[in-house]
């Protein structure tokens, strides 16, 4: 287990306050919400740079607000765009905040969602945290596995593609179009093993043919005051298995030194993955994030970067233990 600190989550957006939003915007949502709004809370996770924030109105309710503006952040409006049409489209009754409306006003996409009480994860995770988010999402990965129509029908994007064309580098890397990131001692000399690991989760994830979060980050889980787990952030469903999803949480439990091997092999969205998919996973994963630690687009967080390398050196620290490396 790496020694180095994760970023703290709970404080990584850059996000503009409710207060500089255009005055024309504010009004809109505000009579869309049916009063004027008298208390905005920025999110403080994350790493776009669009607004999102608790409103409280002045008549007692809250709601959830994302925001974007069409001419400075095109992707962060087909994003919040996505994510309404998949909220609208899941199945009853999952741990998901719902979408109450949207609206364009003054250059600006808007999405309305339930507000939940609740707090991002801090790490190291509390045990019983953990527990919550990996049974809350055995409940998410049943009701993916055979997904309903409305929601395939939208032509989510499959994770064997995304694969081949984002997230797969180590074989850039081998080939010497990507620089070789910095790599602990375990892993050098590894770079034809990390090659053909990564190499097989296109074939894995064409064969499933349920669906997966795509993103499921600690910062994109809320424990509610109740102790249960919320997810959130759907723009990158799509369809894959969801040992996928489950490799990526249990990322951040590795670093807390708790035992994820066990975890994976435990969890129902493993049942039938292939015996090296963790492995297959954390290889591709640890790639991914360590070459595109080295630079982050203008319109995310600066705490961005610091992420990805810690997410990558995590990954690969986890496949070495895992694979007896020294």
């Amino acid at each position: 287990m790496s020694s180095a600190s994760p970023p703290e989550y709970h404080a990584t957006a850059q996000r503009p306050e409710w207060s500089v939003l255009p005055a024309r915007l504010r009004t809109a949502v505000a009579a869309r919400l049916g009063a004027p709004v008298v208390q905005a809370t920025t999110a403080s996770a994350g790493f776009t740079r669009g607004f999102a924030a608790l409103l409280h109105t002045a008549d007692g309710h809250r709601a959830f607000v994302k925001a974007a503006p069409h001419a400075e952040q095109p992707h962060l409006v087909d994003w919040y765009a996505r994510e309404a049409a998949i909220l609208n489209r899941l199945p009853a009754g999952l741990p998901v905040p719902r979408p109450h409306w949207s609206l364009w006003e003054a250059g600006w996409y808007v999405l309305c969602l339930d507000a939940i009480d609740g707090h991002t994860p801090r790490l190291p995770w509390a045990q019983v945290e953990l527990s919550a988010t990996l049974t809350a999402f055995a409940d998410v990965a049943e009701a993916l596995a055979d997904p309903p129509a409305e929601l395939t029908a939208l032509g989510l994007p499959r994770l064997s593609d995304l694969a081949r064309d984002d997230i797969l580098w180590w074989g850039e890397v081998a080939a010497g179009r990507e620089p070789v990131p910095p790599l602990p001692a375990p892993a050098r000399g590894r770079l034809a093993e990390l090659v053909a690991l990564e190499s097989r989760l296109p074939g894995y994830a064409a064969a499933s043919t349920g669906l997966t979060h795509g993103d499921l980050r600690v910062d994109n889980v809320l424990i509610d005051t109740a102790g249960a787990a919320w997810f959130c952030d759907w723009s990158w469903l799509c369809q894959g298995p969801a040992w996928f999803d489950l490799v990526t949480l249990l990322i951040t439990g590795y670093a807390g030194g708790l035992d994820v091997d066990s975890r994976f092999a435990a969890h129902p969205a493993a049942a039938g993955a292939p015996d090296d998919a963790l492995d297959v996973t954390l290889a591709a994963l640890a790639g991914y994030h360590l070459t595109a630690s080295t630079s982050a687009p203008p319109t995310a967080s600066t705490h961005l970067p610091a992420h990805q390398r810690w997410t990558g050196e995590q990954a690969l620290a986890w496949l070495s233990h895992r694979r007896a490396w020294a």
